[in-house]
């Protein structure tokens, strides 16, 4: 009977390799999620509990949320996700837009008081999005990051670095 015979070199080799394969597959996969898996389970959608403030300059209104718009889902903290959704444009150069405010639905923050904080979504990327675009329904795909900041726009839950932008189709 014949026994292969596999050298030391042979065996670290293919050991390296299949190291670099599951991060390679990794980076390729984006658990596609919805905008409600953004609450964490068990915590219903926020409610706006106070008149807030009116930026007449932006024509904006900045309303108070309860307790649960601040409500983060920790789960997704570091999750490689694929999440439809409308830009809001933040910064926008001569060859598109690079960072942005990804909203669940047509409008939101600009003719109709912002969602909650975990409800938006603050997008980076390296790869501008062509400004003829604005409006189009996308998917962003990227690692998500559960923080809450501030922006001019309004208080944001979460923050994605863009690998890929896309046109949703239905």
């Amino acid at each position: 009977m014949f026994t292969p015979r596999v050298t030391r070199r042979q065996m670290l080799l293919a050991g390296g390799a299949g190291a670099l394969l599951p991060t390679a597959a990794l980076g390729a996969t984006f658990r596609e999620i919805t905008w409600d898996d953004l609450i964490p389970p068990g915590v219903p959608y926020s409610e706006i509990i106070g008149e807030g403030e009116i930026d007449e300059q932006n024509d904006t209104w900045d309303p108070i949320f309860d307790e649960n718009g601040i409500k983060l889902n920790a789960e997704l903290d570091g999750a490689s996700v694929k999440l439809p959704g409308y830009m809001i444009p933040l910064d926008t150069g001569a060859v598109g837009v690079t960072s942005f405010v990804l909203v669940p639905y047509v409008g939101a923050c600009i003719h109709v008081p912002p969602p909650p904080p975990n409800q938006l979504v603050f997008v980076t990327t390296e790869t501008p999005w062509p400004a003829q675009d604005l409006w189009d329904a996308i998917w962003v795909s990227g690692r998500l990051s559960a923080k809450l900041q501030s922006t001019e726009l309004a208080e944001i839950g979460y923050e994605i670095r863009a690998e890929r932008i896309a046109i949703y189709e239905w």
